[in-house]
């Protein structure tokens, strides 16, 4: 247990850890890898457990891309719009 001002230290390998970090780190691409590296060979399940909730949080939204694909066809239809009014 941890005394008066001593931070406890977080469970997990030092693996996870890393990938953890370099995700508050900003780079979530190099923790996506890590933990599919973590995930590809035979990790502990607390390590497991870990590693998909990494993968999870840094998941792209779904929704995501359907407002892409609106935002896109919208720019179609207005591009079209102004070639039919100006051409």
């Amino acid at each position: 247990m941890a005394k008066g001002g001593q931070t406890p230290e977080q469970p997990g390998s030092p693996e996870v850890r890393a990938a953890w970090a370099r995700k508050e780190a900003g780079d979530v691409a190099g923790a996506r890898r890590e933990a599919e590296r973590l995930l590809a060979g035979s990790p502990t399940p607390e390590d497991r457990a870990e590693a998909e909730e990494l993968l999870r949080r840094t998941a792209t939204p779904k929704a995501l891309f359907g407002f892409a694909l609106l935002a896109a066809a919208v720019f179609v239809v207005l591009l079209l719009l102004a070639l039919t009014r100006y051409a």
